[in-house]
């Protein structure tokens, strides 16, 4: 049995171990409460995989050319929005939809314009309201009477995430 930090008792191979040790910061002894996982728990653990690039770069472009199909952007625009690059790449990734790996910002973007279809599809009342939505012009004082996606094809990363928080915030 093992005394845990809240003076509950437990068998020891189901619960969290409290070690405690000495620590002086100041002038007074403090104890720091270190809640390590019981050992028995430690040694059938399985260890954790990171996720295959290629199916996270694949799974993220069919989204992203799903999603452009719905807003209906031209290859120009979907090129600013995946952070422009290159043309034969992205004609390769729009053709077969795969990709062996997606850089970090690429990922990013896509990510943010999945948060921004999604907080669409919350706030407006039909699937072709939210899609209309990002060409309309909007006079809130981040898009000065221009459309979301005009203020998504800035270019930055900061742009999409600008909208990204705009829409979460008039969720609320």
């Amino acid at each position: 049995m093992v005394r845990y930090l809240f003076g509950i008792t437990r068998p020891k191979q189901y619960e969290w171990l409290a070690i405690t040790k000495p620590c002086k910061t100041t002038k007074w002894d403090y104890n720091i409460n270190i809640l390590s996982y019981g050992i028995n728990e430690m040694s059938s653990m399985q260890p954790q995989t990171q996720p295959d690039p290629q199916r996270v770069a694949s799974a993220a472009l069919q989204a992203f050319f799903n999603l452009s199909q719905r807003w209906e952007l031209t290859a120009t625009q979907e090129r600013v929005l995946l952070g422009d690059p290159p043309t034969s790449t992205f004609f390769r990734w729009k053709a077969s939809k795969h990709a062996s790996r997606l850089g970090r910002d690429t990922l990013d973007r896509v990510s943010y314009l999945l948060g921004i279809h999604k907080a669409l599809n919350i706030l407006l009342p039909s699937a072709t309201a939210a899609d209309q939505w990002v060409k309309k012009p909007n006079e809130a004082p981040l898009f000065g009477g221009h459309s979301a996606l005009e203020r998504m094809l800035g270019g930055s990363v900061a742009d999409l995430a600008d909208v990204r928080r705009y829409l979460d915030a008039q969720r609320g």
